[in-house]
């Protein structure tokens, strides 16, 4: 957190609770970073009203947008009191995460802060289109804050491909473990780290026989726990706060994470464009999905 100097916090209008907002103010009164409150906004009525000229359309947005910065700048004053430095900002689109995208941008912000919301029935935290649009294509780190505290001794959770001998996922696992230890001196947490080796292939067992599933599964298993704690010595994690375990990282991360009662999770997303993309997110938002704590998706760090 000691890069992020500048916050932007998507405002959802529809609620009066702000989670997004009570962390972003929560990290920022132990860091000094700057937040800027931001909302986008847009309705389709107002296009459509056909018996207005242009300008006239112009002057009732602008009007909606100079009603909800001072709605906003209520939202504000409680954090400027407390001695945050708070701005906001606002903008009429009909993509919100187009619009979150191009204010990251223009404004050069460090991290996007957004809240989610949880189900009550499902017990489990509902992601919406817009969350999955900036997950992928934000440039800048997103946080997916649930309603919930972060209490003092709590845990944080780096999920880590300590397998992978390639490249940028090393160096991704490298920016993960980073931020999470950064994370958890900051707020007095226990950083653990959880990697998930695949099981003994099925087709394989069934089309060699002198294949030994067993003797495949305790390499596979050997080789990801010498990974991980030598990544983790690195780092100066303990050994017993690095967890291991056999299964599909959309099954392993979020039972680690609710074994653990983890605060917040911490992954990796890799940029890509096309089919690719829509193949490697499955597995991401398989595993977001079904976590019930915060999620800090990073990116890689930038090469040169």
């Amino acid at each position: 957190m000691a890069d992020f100097n500048k916050i932007l916090v998507v405002v959802d209008p529809n609620e009066t609770q702000q989670p997004a907002l009570s962390r972003a103010a929560f990290l920022a009164k132990k860091t000094g970073a700057q937040i800027t409150l931001f909302l986008t906004i847009y309705d389709f009525s107002y296009e459509m009203t056909t018996m207005l000229s242009s300008s006239e359309r112009e002057a009732m947005r602008n009007g909606i947008l100079s009603q909800r910065r001072e709605w906003l700048d209520e939202l504000a004053k409680p954090l400027q009191a407390d001695g945050i430095k708070v701005e906001t900002l606002t903008a009429w689109h009909n993509r919100p995460y187009e619009s979150i995208l191009k204010a990251v941008n223009e404004g050069g912000f460090d991290v996007l802060f957004k809240s989610t919301h949880e189900h009550s029935t499902l017990k489990a935290v509902i992601f919406t289109p817009t969350d999955w649009h900036l997950l992928r294509k934000c440039p800048v780190p997103v946080m997916l804050v649930k309603d919930h505290e972060w209490p003092e001794n709590g845990v944080v959770l780096a999920a880590v491909n300590c397998g992978s001998e390639d490249d940028a996922h090393q160096q991704l696992d490298d920016v993960i473990t980073r931020e999470g230890k950064a994370i958890a001196e900051l707020i007095n947490a226990d950083l653990h780290l959880v990697t998930a080796y695949p099981g003994t292939p099925v087709n394989i067992a069934i089309e060699i026989p002198e294949f030994d599933p067993q003797a495949y599964t305790q390499a596979m298993k050997e080789h990801h726990e010498k990974q991980a704690k030598e990544h983790a010595a690195a780092f100066g994690i303990a050994g017993d706060h690095i967890h291991v375990k056999e299964g599909l990282p959309e099954d392993v991360i979020p039972a680690v994470a609710e074994s653990l009662n983890a605060e917040l999770v911490i992954m990796g997303t890799v940029g890509r464009t096309g089919l690719t993309a829509a193949l490697i997110g499955n597995t991401a938002e398989q595993v977001i999905d079904r976590l019930e704590s915060d999620l800090l998706a990073l990116k890689p760090a930038a090469k040169g």
